[in-house]
């Protein structure tokens, strides 16, 4: 275990190391591209400013509007019927929006049942099954001028429905 530890801490400086000798061998200007691309870096933050505030707020209104709770409690019939808490919904129906709202419900929801709770694990194998696919293609996409989308958007939730199948799954075979 401590071999792994050791070889975790320095896995990043030494490939850092690698890449920045491997280029000046190659007669690279290292530290020329390196702030080039920090430049780049800098303009694409810039630029994914205004998709992520329009995201942000958006998902801001959902939740505090009470739509959000109004759709689980219209739907908790069926859900109960099928053995999927309605306390994860929430979770299911956000993290393909956004990451960070999802970590924030994940982290609500295992302070409330607790982390060894079907839920807390579901909630935890979910977040990690998934991916934030609206808000991949609304700032990524958007940030570079991607407009054709629509494939992209199929595959990702289906990817999303997947994850989220397979994790009640899975939480339910080992923990159920």
């Amino acid at each position: 275990m401590n071999v792994i530890n050791t070889i975790s801490l320095w896995l990043i400086p030494v490939l850092i190391g690698f890449i920045l000798l491997y280029g000046t061998a190659r007669r690279v200007p290292t530290y020329e591209t390196f702030t080039e691309g920090g430049k780049e870096g800098i303009k694409i933050a810039f630029s994914i400013i205004p998709f992520l505030v329009g995201m942000l707020v958006s998902i801001s209104v959902f939740r505090a509007s009470g739509a959000m709770e109004f759709f689980v409690n219209l739907i908790r019939p069926v859900l109960d019927f099928v053995g999927f808490p309605a306390e994860v919904l929430p979770l299911a129906l956000i993290r393909p929006i956004s990451g960070t709202a999802a970590l924030g419900m994940t982290t609500d929801l295992i302070a409330t049942y607790g982390p060894d709770s079907f839920i807390g694990r579901l909630a935890s194998t979910m977040q990690g099954s998934t991916d934030t696919t609206f808000y991949v293609l609304t700032v990524y996409f958007g940030a570079v001028g991607i407009k054709k989308m629509g494939d992209a958007l199929k595959v990702g939730l289906l990817a999303d429905v997947v994850g989220i199948v397979a994790s009640i799954l899975i939480v339910t075979i080992m923990f159920g």
